[in-house]
């Protein structure tokens, strides 16, 4: 399975008064992931978009393993996990890329609508980019 990666560093603003990374960063940070690896398969979402295709999210988790804290660089790991006929599934790791040491791990599913929220099949395009992302066939 091909894994992306982005690094990217906990500002004070992802933080609590303790300065650890807040719970809910973490999903920000998977959608980080998530559009960046659009981005380098060559189909960010503005191009979905545009082609009349959205992937909101259906379902989010996240296991916390150890805290985030300010100034900590993160390695977010994404990949494509599941493909169905109109949906998709990208698990998610970040770790602390400092020491290695896994911080968070999760995933989200999204299902493919079209503009008017109406659930379509996933576009040929996006379809065989996350296959070979994935390096399997759609699951019917």
């Amino acid at each position: 399975m091909n894994v992306f990666k982005i690094i990217r560093r906990v500002i004070y603003a992802d933080t609590d008064k303790m300065g650890v990374v807040y719970h809910s960063n973490y999903l920000r940070w998977f959608e980080m992931g998530r559009t960046e690896m659009l981005r380098e398969l060559g189909h960010p979402y503005t191009e979905m978009e545009a082609a009349g295709y959205n992937l909101p999210a259906s379902e989010a988790f996240c296991k916390y393993l150890a805290p985030a804290r300010y100034d900590d660089l993160l390695r977010i790991e994404t990949r494509v996990d599941e493909i169905k006929k109109a949906s998709v599934r990208f698990e998610y790791k970040v770790f602390n890329d400092n020491n290695g040491k896994a911080l968070v791990t999760g995933y989200t599913n999204h299902a493919c609508v079209d503009n008017n929220g109406n659930v379509v099949r996933l576009p040929a395009f996006l379809k065989e980019t996350l296959e070979r992302a994935g390096n399997f066939q759609v699951q019917l």
